[in-house]
């Protein structure tokens, strides 16, 4: 399973450690799984299991946290933890937690051989994205049916924990789990991340020990936070901290700036940077699956905005032809 320095994005690497602390976890789950669960959880912290059910062709874009927690009837309940990050919610989570659940179970069975029953998964949608979550959160949303087959049909739901619908003060009530879910909140709301520069700061101080964590988590995720608001926040936090802190983040401070600049030349000249980037990538994707590509796909990629692009990727793995990709 991979380490949280293997992980490519900040938003996974940033969250997978603080689920890494059982307590952390354990806060975050009774704080934000429905209350028909949590009223029977014990007030043992949970057990992370080892193990990655991530496909293995997400793993760059996905992580992934199973949970063994007791109940107060003394059974062990399963929760698998998923963690989205996407910018814009996926319409076939449901299909992506049943993959999953399905392959913990298989695990599950070779360890236990002569079960006799199964432990029970709650599935749990962690979301930060800009837009609002508005998918319905169970899996026959996905599958076409007549109303007289339901009762006859796998479903299942799943809680989805979406930060951008929660107020400020509500994210948690522990320090620790708060600052970070604000700052992972405010992560992909751009505009607003200078509105809340001191509402981070004032949390900072409650718990000043996760100073270190966030202001590396700023470096990569706020793009608008340059290197004197990140010296204003240390400052006003620990200012003996100031310099050995700058000092030590000052090459990941050049490798964001130079990043930044990179998406500001994307923008600057739309088609030639997703001919670079983005939309080279998905071509080639494209290709490989559905060779020869028509030249209208490519043009339609070249022109395509970056939020189109991310939802196209994210069909390839699964779409049975260009048309699947493609649906509006």
């Amino acid at each position: 399973m991979k380490t949280p320095a293997d992980i490519a994005q900040p938003h996974d690497r940033f969250l997978k450690e603080l689920l890494s602390h059982p307590l952390n976890a354990g806060t975050l789950l009774r704080e934000h799984l429905p209350e028909e669960v949590v009223r029977f959880l014990s007030d043992e912290a949970p057990e992370l299991v080892k193990g990655s059910f991530v496909d293995e062709q997400l793993r760059e874009h996905l992580s992934d946290r199973l949970f063994k927690v007791k109940t107060v009837n003394d059974r062990t309940a399963f929760l698998y933890v998923l963690i989205e990050h996407k910018s814009a919610p996926d319409r076939r989570i449901g299909l992506q937690l049943l993959r999953y659940m399905a392959e913990i179970l298989r695990q599950w069975e070779k360890e236990n051989p002569k079960w006799e029953r199964l432990p029970a998964i709650v599935p749990f949608v962690f979301y930060h994205g800009a837009e609002e979550w508005k998918i319905p959160n169970e899996f026959l949303h996905l599958v076409d049916f007549e109303d007289a087959w339901k009762p006859y049909l796998l479903n299942f739901r799943f809680p989805v924990l979406d930060l951008g619908n929660i107020p400020d003060p509500q994210l948690s009530k522990d320090r620790r789990l708060y600052v970070r879910l604000l700052a992972m909140k405010y992560a992909t709301r751009g505009k607003q991340q200078m509105a809340i520069k001191d509402l981070l700061i004032d949390a900072l101080r409650d718990d000043p020990q996760e100073l270190r964590p966030i202001i590396h988590y700023l470096v990569y995720a706020y793009h608008g936070y340059d290197e004197q608001t990140l010296r204003e926040i240390i400052r006003k936090v620990r200012p003996e901290e100031e310099q050995p802190m700058m000092s030590q983040f000052a090459q990941d401070i050049r490798k964001a700036a130079l990043q930044e600049g990179v998406q500001q030349g994307v923008q600057q000249g739309h088609q030639e940077g997703l001919l670079q980037g983005e939309a080279k990538l998905l071509l080639r994707q494209l290709s490989r699956r559905f060779q020869p590509l028509p030249d209208e796909i490519s043009r339609r990629v070249y022109t395509a905005s970056p939020n189109a692009i991310e939802i196209w990727a994210d069909r390839v793995l699964d779409a049975k032809s260009l048309d699947e990709v493609f649906l509006e």
